[in-house]
């Protein structure tokens, strides 16, 4: 309730500041900025700001909304991944930390409901091949690089999409649940069989839905750009984000006197899975970044244009802090063996990863919708708010049944881990 109330705090002094005009003078270098890459974007003749949009305050709002929840959603989905991905592996490690995993996904009905909310109320201003007409040829609007992927893009198409992958990702996360409190109840090997059949299906269809909300919620702001590496580049986002949430939990629970059989040697797991995948991260977003630069072919340059230096060098200092806080800092920080198994160092590189990847999505999402115009403190404002009320809905499942599944039939292995 805190972190709400403090969000609700930044959030009016962000709105103070774009009513009463402060920064006026960088919001109009950027609006003029905005003028000269809006040709090199290719948005064709729908490729004024605001058309058919909100104004800049209201826009802000929605596209924050958008940013902050697709980042939540992905990551409270990560728990259920790691959870089935450590069935299908018949892995007994990580069985001090499952209901870490299987709370983390509570976030995924409520973040369902308002992304439907958010696209139906607010998609002009986030999605620009919604706008009226841009499809339609003889429109002042119309746009035949967008008009050409209307088989995919269209509304009825998308929101089923949409719907599809939420619905896969919160049934799977239920039922998974489910079995899990059914073995702490009834005990037997059952229930884990079932839960090993359950997550290789899950597995399955998420490979396949996370790469495409990548396309449809992500990559779809940028109409005219794409990239066959995008899927990965997101999932690997959420994936580090949701291991470095899991960790940071267990460290918090450890520290307040729970999960007395989580030891160093747990951490060290977690440790390295930050450590791997921040690394994979990287690799991921500079084989895209190299290609891309290298071939300096202007549809695809024009998206490393808007964030490197485009809009009067709005989004370069960003640009550099992405890859100084997912990379050089969780390199650097978890290189050695001991900085695994510290719960301080722990804590701060899965704090700075957190931040690291809602930065990583905000420089996803601002650069397309609100060009020059974007700020810190309203979308900081409303990402704690998503944060408070993330933490609200997590903590209570937390609390709702035993930190650790007494039955399991590895709790055993897990309590004896060694590293």
């Amino acid at each position: 309730m805190t972190i709400i109330v403090a969000g609700v705090v930044v959030l009016i002094l962000g709105i103070l500041a774009q009513v009463m005009g402060w920064g006026a003078e960088e919001h109009a270098a950027a609006g003029e900025a905005t003028g000269h890459l809006g040709a090199s974007a290719g948005h064709g003749a729908g490729a004024s700001l605001h058309e058919e949009g909100s104004s800049t305050l209201v826009k802000r709002i929605i596209v924050s909304l958008w940013h902050s929840n697709v980042f939540f959603l992905g990551v409270s989905t990560i728990g259920t991944v790691f959870m089935a991905i450590n069935y299908v592996a018949y892995a007994g490690w990580s069985v001090m930390v499952k209901r870490i995993s299987e709370a983390l996904s509570a976030w995924i009905i409520p973040g369902a409901v308002i992304m439907l909310v958010v696209f139906l109320l607010g998609r002009h201003d986030i999605f620009h091949w919604t706008h009226e007409g841009i499809m339609d040829k003889g429109n002042p609007n119309y746009d035949a690089i967008i008009a050409g992927k209307s088989g995919f893009l269209n509304l009825p198409f998308y929101l089923i999409r949409t719907i599809v992958y939420l619905a896969i990702w919160a049934f799977f996360s239920y039922k998974l649940r489910q079995l899990s409190l059914a073995e702490d109840q009834l005990g037997g090997t059952v229930w884990f069989h079932k839960s090993i059949n359950a997550s290789a299906l899950f597995l399955v269809l998420y490979a396949v839905t996370s790469s495409m909300s990548a396309w449809d919620w992500v990559m779809s702001v940028d109409t005219h750009w794409f990239s066959t590496m995008f899927g990965w580049y997101v999932f690997a986002s959420w994936w580090v984000s949701g291991i470095s949430a899991i960790a940071l939990t267990a460290i918090f629970l450890k520290q307040a006197g729970y999960l007395k059989a989580l030891t160093s040697n747990h951490l060290h797991d977690l440790g390295k899975l930050m450590f791997g995948f921040s690394i994979f991260w990287t690799y991921v977003w500079f084989a895209q970044f190299m290609l891309i630069w290298y071939a300096n072919l202007p549809e695809e340059a024009v998206y490393y244009n808007q964030r490197l230096g485009g809009f009067e060098g709005h989004y370069t200092g960003i640009f550099f802090f992405n890859l100084v806080i997912n990379f050089v800092f969780p390199f650097l920080g978890l290189m050695t063996r001991d900085a695994k198994r510290q719960m301080i160092m722990m804590k701060i590189v899965c704090i700075a990863i957190l931040i690291g990847h809602w930065s990583d999505f905000y420089l996803m999402f601002m650069p397309a919708t609100l060009k020059g115009e974007s700020g810190f403190l309203i979308e900081i404002g409303i990402a704690a708010i998503f944060l408070g009320a993330f933490l609200i809905l997590f903590t209570r499942r937390l609390a709702s049944a035993s930190l650790v599944p007494v039955n399991h039939p590895f709790l055993d292995e897990s309590i004896h881990h060694t590293t």
